[in-house]
């Protein structure tokens, strides 16, 4: 077996419990341990995805024990797409959050980030339904933890909310998976394909409820409305460095739409025909719609941010939905760009907050002001899907992809209007943070509302140079994906064909035994 396929998971899991258990009193080698840890995953991610680039779905067995009894790990394109994506956000934001010095102001950093690492990772590879839900739940539990990294209690309040509403979602998992488990025997993804293919579809009715629920299960993850109301505030309370490692949550909720209605609900089955994509177009333009409002009516950067997140997953789910290769080609291109702007835009936001209280007003000038600026400007050309950075060219194979489509008028409504919305409301926050500062007549002080709402003390960064190297690495990124678009979309293009040719996921993973 390729042992390189469970390394994305071994790695972390190895390197969070040493942290804690021999390094937890030495903030320095914690800090060595986790970046070599990240670039490690970085150079295994690499690896896994040129060896997943010839199109060979490789399947490891844990204990050698093969499918379906025993528990595997699947690596195809989107798989090893996800996790490389994964690896290149963490780098940069592990740096920021050294260099920025908030690593230091709570326990257990970057244990949890490590942790954090694993969750993310074995959600992408798991060939096992049941499994997901154990890295789900994992995910939780890290991410818990980074969230009140730092203390306050209006932070731990957003923690205990955030936890009580991702708890309600993996008791709907559980439901979901007891009801599949009841009807098909099988939790292994392969094994489950080829039961619900072979279920007359007058027996199916208790099948599609627990399809329903799953469904859900991802909605919640992938914050879709209306089951997104926990993604602003936890997010814009969230220390921002773990609020950019968190864009990548949402798309776990989107990857796991993707690969369960592909593969074992197919839109080609009759037990699954109209499940997903009839649901999902109306809730994923929705989505677009509130986030751009929010956009525009937000009064703090934070928060702002976190409605970017969720106009962009809006956007990225109208292309799921549509379950067709030109579509999904069109989201694997988009889930990369989406991923890096938010993050981007986020540290941005960290930065003007550690100068001031974040509030979008006219304030007094800033240290390095301009320099965030540009970065703020960059950030908002991306998010907003503007030329000539990968956002436009994501938001035009986006369009493209919806041109057959029965609802073609109103996705492409929503998506323009939406797009010009997104302009106004980041164009309005600069404007007011950026330009306007000069002439403010306002101190620097915090502002008792929003102070309220953000628990963020401004404090000096411990090492400013690499604070915005960090953040230059994002923009690095987005500017080489929109370089290589034609590259990038072609990989895109044969993962979606792989993905909607499931016969040979199925046949890797099963082998001899279908």
């Amino acid at each position: 077996m390729n042992h390189w396929i469970v390394a994305p998971i071994v790695l972390p899991a190895i390197l969070a419990p040493f942290i804690i258990m021999v390094l937890r009193y030495h903030l320095d080698l914690q800090r060595i341990f986790s970046v070599a840890g990240v670039v490690g995953l970085l150079g295994i991610a690499l690896t896994i995805t040129a060896q997943a680039s010839g199109d060979v779905i490789q399947v490891y067995e844990l204990g050698n024990w093969p499918a379906p009894f025993g528990i595997v790990l699947v690596l195809d394109r989107m798989s090893a797409m996800m996790v490389l994506l994964t690896a290149l956000l963490a780098l940069p934001i592990v740096l920021y959050a050294i260099a920025s010095g908030w690593d230091d102001r709570g326990k257990h950093f970057h244990s949890l980030f490590q942790f954090q690492l694993m969750g993310v990772c074995g959600a992408f590879l798991t060939g096992d339904a049941f499994n997901l839900f154990v890295f789900f739940e994992v995910l939780l539990i890290a991410s818990y933890g980074l969230m009140t990294h730092g203390g306050g209690a209006i932070r731990l309040k957003a923690g205990v909310q955030y936890v009580a509403y991702n708890l309600l979602g993996s008791t709907l998992f559980l439901f979901a998976l007891g009801t599949i488990y009841a009807v098909t025997g099988t939790l292994n993804m392969a094994d489950l394909a080829v039961r619900v293919a072979e279920i007359p579809p007058e027996d199916t009715a208790l099948l599609r409820v627990g399809a329903v629920l799953l469904l859900l299960v991802f909605c919640i993850k992938a914050a879709v409305l209306p089951l997104h109301f926990w993604l602003p505030s936890s997010y814009a309370n969230a220390p921002l460095p773990v609020a950019a490692l968190f864009a990548i949550m949402t798309k776990v909720g989107a990857y796991s739409i993707l690969r369960v209605y592909t593969l074992v609900f197919g839109p080609e089955l009759p037990v699954s025909e109209g499940l997903a994509g009839e649901w999902l177009v109306p809730a994923a333009l929705l989505t677009l719609a509130v986030g751009t409002i929010g956009i525009l009516g937000s009064q703090h950067i934070a928060r702002m941010v976190a409605f970017c997140a969720i106009a962009s997953m809006g956007t990225l789910l109208i292309a799921i939905s549509l379950f067709n290769e030109a579509a999904t080609a069109a989201a694997l291109y988009y889930v990369f760009h989406s991923t890096l702007a938010t993050a981007l835009l986020f540290l941005v936001a960290d930065l003007v907050m550690q100068r001031q209280t974040g509030a979008i007003r006219p304030v007094a000038p800033m240290p390095q002001g301009g320099l965030i600026a540009a970065l703020f400007f960059v950030g908002a050309i991306a998010m907003a899907g503007m030329p000539p950075l990968s956002g436009f060219i994501g938001k035009l194979l986006v369009l493209d992809a919806t041109r057959d489509a029965s609802n073609t008028h109103a996705v492409w409504a929503v998506i323009l209007i939406g797009s010009f919305v997104t302009i106004v409301g980041l164009a309005r926050a600069g404007s007011l943070i950026f330009w306007k500062s000069h002439d403010a007549q306002h101190n620097t002080e915090a502002d008792p509302e929003n102070q309220e709402e953000i628990p963020h003390p401004p404090a000096p960064e411990p090492m400013p140079g690499l604070t915005f190297s960090a953040v230059f690495g994002l923009v690095i990124g987005l500017v080489l994906l929109t370089l290589f678009a034609g590259p990038a979309l072609q990989y895109a293009s044969n993962t979606a064909e792989q993905l909607f040719t499931p016969e040979n996921y199925i046949s890797a993973v099963l082998g001899g035994e279908q």
